[in-house]
């Protein structure tokens, strides 16, 4: 157990540090010792860069605020390839994912991890993430499916790891990840393109094209426009199958199968394709900027993007490797419009900013089902025929649905779905002059949220076992009334809505001309609402005629139209040390939370009695942070070493299960265990000389599940480690740069470590993943305006275990993109 000892190593550990900070700055100063003094005058361009972020919600430099934020710039985000959520994981420490392609993924930050709800259920069923995502202002989190927008003409990606709920709110439990996009400025003409081209072993090719414009329109007026198109080539193949029906693997379902039954197979010729996973981002971003005085200014963006995805990116490896074989089609669609803006100017002393958003995106998807036919409880009733000739005259049914022998027909069953998801962000906030003695920032914000789902699935073999249209229950809220097309047997129609209200503040009063002391607060008020129904097929047993079988969510079980309300308070105490301009310490306690939701099976009896049956609601989730951290500049502000160690618990985590065979056919959400996290974050960053840099960035997690508070669900035990969490993840990186006549040349090698990790904390889905190490190498030649790269990822084709899961009944490995060669041109004038 970690109990106090822990606390005792965390104080004794930065203790340590401290003094070994304290020391090496002691004796890398100039002053330290006789040494001769420098040839010539440090200038500021000898210094090591620093970042400008806005993770307080106001202009920062990185190394000066007291709080543990991670960036990677402009220059970093091109340098490195970053393009989507996959890629600048890698070099972000204590960042991991969970998912299983573009468009389907949960962030995790500090060993606060679940294993992510299946993407069928994200939107009926799925969590809100613990990790909140914004572009720019506006929150962009979405359970399950987090927007998975292209890198394009950004300025920063901002890391806020744990909890960030003052300031940020609702989903920053274990942290906020930050898109921040390049504005029009008024001071420069400027514009460039990128274009690109790579080949994956054994894969297909990858082609991008972006570029930008910035354009002052006159003194008053900026203009930047920003368009992509990025193909990514596939490398999992979809190979020839053949499935037929096994009760032996499910005998569960097989209830009333006799040995003489007869099972149709069926095989997946029409769909096999090599290198089937590919995926494309295209997408714009205009910006206008407005200076209406000299003191205030007016910013408008509309940003765009469609994502298209085929196939699947987690293989199987009963199959082979990088191989699945699969029977419907996988194909994905994600849209989004964003329309966003910001007025922000002075009154005298004070800073005023009103920003505003909204977000519209559309989700489009199929998806494979064909191995729940290995886990489903009514696979059978299903599937299957029935040849009791007396069911014809006691349900009134046709006499050709009734066989000699049961006969099994087609197993294929698939996935289809239709999302939309709208949001609108308000907020207002007033800062004072932060170098006074008190200083302030408070707000008041506001988000509506809304999701729409309509999610079909498939059983083919449905109309010939004389299953009648599926069609919505007639007095629920449906958003399609619309009677399903044949072999739908189940569909969601569920509207879920999330609106709330949000007051926060941070009064930081100088004790001292070093000594600082910030506190915080975030009183907000939630109110979560879910209604529409879950609709099952009528067959034979209600005469082959639609009955209205199917749950309301406004009157079935224990579910009603009363809203789920939450409100609380979260607080926030920081204490800093700024020893000189070096050297700043801070201790920090902070606590975050995610809402609660509804239960679709809440109020209904478990099939087995030996269980609980589910609850209606599950309860938000908390966390309790510890923290110490110091950001030092050291050997004339050459190297940057910064670090914090940080002490989590855990309280009410939320985890869903999905168990047709003792509690019920839909998936449910309990708050199921207790946690700690003990845990330890180093960056640093050295210019070893004008050619040579060197960056890295380490993690260490001790995770501990503490208290099992679960009814239903079957974890891991007490002691157990959480899912998805490395005990040591690292990444290291070096540049150097010489003249090469005329030209910049340059070369990188990065190298990015994560230990072994378990891919559940639901004990039957527990799998242990491997560890792994990742290498990419480049070699650069620039000659202003233009630049040439070449560059080499996963250079020793490594296979990753990111993500085991066995969310299609069988499992599957999400993994990385295989050894990818590339060149890239790009052009830049201003």
């Amino acid at each position: 157990m970690f109990k106090s000892n822990l606390v005792r190593q965390a104080i004794l550990c930065a203790f340590t540090t401290g003094i070994v900070t304290h020391s090496m700055a002691q004796a890398l100063a100039p002053n330290a010792s006789p040494a001769p003094a420098p040839s010539s005058p440090q200038t500021e361009d000898d210094e090591i860069e620093t970042i400008i972020v806005t993770a307080g919600k106001r202009r920062e430099n990185i190394q000066e605020i007291p709080i543990t934020v991670h960036a990677m710039n402009s220059t970093a985000l091109k340098e490195q390839n970053i393009g989507n959520f996959d890629d600048f994981v890698n070099y972000m420490p204590n960042v991991t994912l969970g998912g299983r392609g573009p468009g389907q993924a949960d962030i995790f930050i500090r060993g606060m991890a679940i294993q992510p709800i299946v993407f069928r259920l994200s939107a009926a069923q799925g969590v809100m993430p613990n990790v909140a995502l914004y572009v720019d202002e506006q929150p962009v989190t979405a359970p399950g499916r987090n927007m998975d927008v292209y890198a394009a003409d950004l300025s920063r990606i901002e890391v806020l790891p744990g909890p960030q709920g003052t300031l940020f709110g609702a989903s920053s439990q274990a942290g906020t990840v930050r898109y921040i996009t390049n504005k029009p400025m008024f001071d420069e003409l400027s514009g460039g393109f990128s274009a690109s081209l790579a080949d994956t072993h054994k894969g297909e090719t990858s082609d991008a094209i972006e570029g930008y414009i910035n354009l002052p329109l006159n003194e008053q007026l900026a203009l930047r426009a920003v368009l992509y198109n990025v193909n990514r080539g596939g490398y999992i193949d979809n190979v020839y199958g053949e499935f037929t029906l096994d009760p032996e693997i499910n005998p569960a379902s097989a209830v009333n199968v006799p040995d003489n039954a007869t099972f149709e197979t069926t095989n997946n010729l029409a769909l096999i394709e090599n290198d089937f996973n590919a995926s494309a981002y295209t997408g714009f971003r205009l910006g206008l900027n407005y200076q209406i005085t000299d003191n205030w200014q007016l910013l408008l963006q509309q940003a765009g993007q469609k994502l298209d995805v085929d196939g699947v990116f987690d293989y199987d490896p009963e199959v082979g490797d990088l191989e699945v074989a699969h029977f419907f089609p996988d194909t994905l669609e994600d849209e989004f419009l964003q329309t966003s803006w910001t007025l922000e100017g002075r009154l005298k002393d004070l800073e005023l900013l009103y920003t505003g958003a909204y977000l519209d995106r559309d989700i489009d998807q199929s998806a494979d089902f064909i191995s729940y036919n290995n886990s489903g409880a009514f696979i059978a009733y299903y599937t299957c025929t029935y040849t009791n000739p007396d069911y014809i005259v006691n349900y009134d049914i046709s006499p050709d649905i009734i066989t000699q022998v049961r006969e099994c027909k087609d197993p294929t069953k698939g996935f289809t779905a239709i999302q939309q998801h709208s949001r609108l962000t308000h907020e207002l906030r007033i800062a004072t002059d932060p170098e006074e003695k008190l200083s302030a920032i408070a707000g008041i914000f506001y988000d509506d949220y809304e999701i729409k789902t309509q999610d079909d699935w498939w059983y083919l073999a449905a109309t010939e076992l004389g299953f009648a249209p599926n069609a919505p229950i007639t007095a629920a809220n449906n958003i399609n009334p619309d009677t399903r097309p044949a072999n739908v047997t189940f569909f969601n129609d569920i509207t879920r809505t999330e609106e709330q209200i949000a007051v926060f503040g941070e009064l930081k009063y100088a004790l001292s001309d070093r000594l600082s002391l910030a506190l915080g607060l975030r009183w907000y008020d939630i109110e979560s609402d879910f209604t529409g129904s879950s609709n099952f097929a009528d067959g034979i047993f209600q005469g082959s005629q639609n009955t209205d079988r199917g749950r309301d969510y406004d009157v079935s079980g224990g579910h009603s139209k009363a809203p789920l309300k939450e409100n609380g308070i979260i607080p926030k105490i920081s204490l800093s040390y700024q020893q000189d301009r070096n050297r700043l310490y801070y201790l920090t306690y902070a606590e975050g939370f995610r809402p609660g939701g509804f239960n679709r099976s809440g109020g209904f009896s478990s099939f087995n009695p030996d269980f609980p049956d589910i609850n209606l609601t599950y309860d938000s989730d908390d966390v309790y942070n510890h923290e110490i951290g110091w950001k030092t500049l050291l050997q004339e502000r050459r190297l940057r070493f910064n670090g914090n160690i940080y002490f989590i618990k855990w309280e009410n985590m939320q985890v869903s299960r999905y168990d047709p065979i003792n509690v019920s056919r839909l998936t449910f959400i309990e708050n199921a265990a207790n946690a700690e996290i003990f845990g330890i974050e180093l960056d640093a960053a050295w210019d070893i000389s004008a050619n040579f840099t060197l960056s890295s960035a380490l993690s260490y997690n001790r995770t501990e599940l503490t208290d099992i508070k679960a009814r239903i669900i079957e974890t891991a035990p007490v002691g157990s480690e959480l899912p998805l969490t490395p005990k040591l993840q690292a990444n290291i990186r070096t540049n150097y740069y010489w003249q090469l006549g005329e030209y910049e040349a340059s070369w990188l090698l990065g190298l990015q470590y994560a230990g072994k990790s378990w891919s559940s904390i639901v004990s039957q889905e527990r799998e242990r993943q491997d560890s792994y190490t990742i290498v990419n190498f480049s070699l650069g030649l620039k000659r202003s305006p233009w630049s040439v790269k070449f560059y080499i990822d996963n250079l020793t084709d490594k296979r990753a275990d990111l993500f085991i899961n066995n969310q299609d009944f069988v499992p599957r490995i999400t993994t990385n993109r295989p050894r990818t060669f590339g060149l890239s041109f790009s052009y830049d004038y201003n």
